[in-house]
């Protein structure tokens, strides 16, 4: 049982684990994953040693972007079921001393929310400004240049304003005027509602799309180059239609809200060219976020220790900086195990990852799956649901693959995910890593996740511990933790091959992955080893 009083702190250093709940459970047989669904797995998340969960959107919705495009945000979508399943779903957790972090969309609504309805009613409607809504150019072109993350422009002509609206994603997810005050206040009244109903923190969506250039200046474009470019949005350097520093004030009130109710947490999604920028002025200081986690290994191609290093060097543990998170996978990018593995056994490399996960400083998010080594799934065309990958096809197939359903059962229908066929397919190759195929197996990547998620618990250092990269070069990686009275050294070989390594004198292993015996000058392909200090 959580007792609020004597673990305010809870969030520095926790491992949340990701439900993506339209494919974690279905309870009511429908295809869909549901909060009934989840309730009745939860026994499995907190075995893993978790401190929480973080949830992504069971809002009403229509559904075009699953659950991303809001119509309602103070109301359970009836896919998912109601607000008395909502609130048994917080009892539960609590009880088995787990947090409930939950998605909150504050930079844009779907076009069904009341507020779009009357907002493009006419432009002196009562909430005719609580969208961004913008004349035609002479031409009748669009305001400004802007491009949409799922393709093309940024903009769609309304007839009855007689004006475009803006939409960073789909056409159908109008961008809220958060500069408003009353939009402001909007949202932060429904922050209240869910933290009224016991919600342990906030992860906010897109937040850096949330407050744009007033003047609607043109984007840029992006110098030659610089990223991979699959999308008419990726040519741009986005440095108008999003990042405005007004969103920091905004921030700050987010954050006045959330400590009103004592030991909550905030993190923020920050993507694009900017994120290490925007990450540090997101969470600088006490007045505004806790944390930050940006794509810098959801979408790698490959793990290497330079990787590593960019990522560390973004937090370099300034005073009044804030507190980085980190996750290898999502539900918005291809499995890590799948990017990473460049034709090496799969299952070697969920372990690898799982330790360099658990021994990063930061907090840790562990999406669905993760702990079972599921790969990506492969989705048929005919089957993808994501219109971002229908749009894109064959670009980019991210997102439905890291999406199916949750393995439970490898001998039942649809894995035991649902009795009727799912609303994506489940992978025959996520069938004998199922849930109840790795309990009975104690050698199962399932109980090592467990044993590698347990290491948080017991080590100060791992918790909250500083981080110091040792010289090294590509695929040795190491780097050491420390707290007063605990000193901790992580090591991993990130190659294909076997790597020259020495165990240093005054060193101990405590934990090992992928080695079959002490080391003896060379560290395997894959394997990670975590010492502790003995003098």
């Amino acid at each position: 049982m959580i007792d609020p009083v004597l673990d305010a702190d809870w969030w520095k250093g926790a491992v949340l684990y990701q439900v993506y709940p339209r494919s974690f459970a279905d309870s009511n047989g429908d295809g869909i994953g549901d909060l009934a669904g989840i309730t009745d797995h939860l026994d499995h998340i907190a075995s893993l040693g978790v401190d929480g969960i973080w949830l992504s959107p069971f809002f009403t919705s229509p559904m075009k972007d699953f659950g991303y495009d809001v119509a309602d945000y103070c109301g359970v979508d009836p896919i998912f079921g109601t607000l008395d399943d909502f609130d048994r779903l917080i009892a539960r957790a609590h009880a088995l001393g787990l947090r409930v972090v939950i998605d909150q969309v504050y930079s844009h609504t779907s076009d069904e929310h009341p507020w779009f309805i009357e907002s493009r009613q006419s432009r002196s409607a009562p909430r005719a400004d609580w969208y961004v809504w913008a004349d035609a150019k002479p031409d009748g072109s669009p305001p400004s240049n802007w491009q949409s993350v799922f393709g093309g422009p940024a903009w769609t002509w309304d007839a009855r304003r007689g004006q475009y609206y803006m939409h960073n994603f789909l056409a159908s997810q109008p961008q809220l005027n958060v500069r408003n005050p009353e939009v402001q206040a909007a949202l932060l009244d429904a922050a209240r509602f869910w933290l009224d109903r016991g919600v342990d923190g906030f992860r906010l969506d897109a937040i850096n799309f949330a407050i744009h250039d007033p003047s609607l200046r043109d984007n840029p474009p992006m110098p030659p180059g610089v990223g991979k470019r699959t999308r008419p949005f990726d040519f741009q350097d986005k440095i108008y239609n999003q990042s405005h520093p007004d969103i920091l004030a905004f921030l700050s009130r987010i954050r006045a809200v959330t400590d009103s109710y004592g030991d909550r947490f905030t993190v923020a999604e920050v993507g694009g060219e900017h994120a290490d920028r925007e990450m540090q002025l997101f969470t600088a200081g006490d007045d505004r976020l806790h944390s930050a986690y940006g794509f810098l290994y959801l979408y790698a191609p490959r793990l290497l220790t330079d990787l590593v290093r960019q990522g560390e060097g973004m937090w370099p543990d300034r005073q009044g900086e804030g507190w980085p998170s980190w996750t290898f996978s999502n539900h918005d990018a291809p499995r890590a195990v799948s990017r990473w593995a460049e034709g090496r056994d799969p299952r070697a490399l969920a372990e690898m990852m799982m330790l360099l996960l658990m021994t990063l400083r930061g907090n840790a998010f562990v999406y669905q799956g993760e702990e079972l080594g599921l790969p990506q799934a492969h989705v048929p065309f005919e089957r993808l649901q994501d219109p971002e990958a229908i749009a894109n096809w064959p670009q980019t197939l991210g997102r439905d693959g890291a999406r199916t359903p949750m393995p439970w059962h490898a001998d039942q229908p649809n894995a035991g995910f649902s009795a009727v066929e799912p609303w994506l397919p489940v992978d025959p190759r996520h069938l004998p890593l199922a849930v109840d195929a790795q309990e009975a197996d104690a050698a199962s990547m399932l109980h090592a996740a467990r044993r590698l998620i347990r290491l948080r618990q017991d080590h100060p250092a791992l918790r909250t511990g500083s981080m110091t990269l040792l010289d090294t070069t590509d695929p040795l990686l190491a780097f050491v933790r420390d707290v007063p009275g605990e000193r901790l050294m992580a090591v991993f070989n990130l190659g294909h091959e076997a790597t020259a390594w020495a165990q240093p004198d005054g060193w101990r292993v405590i934990e090992a992955v992928n080695l079959d015996g002490p080391v003896a000058g060379e560290l395997p392909p894959l394997a990670g080893l975590l010492l502790t200090a003995t003098s």
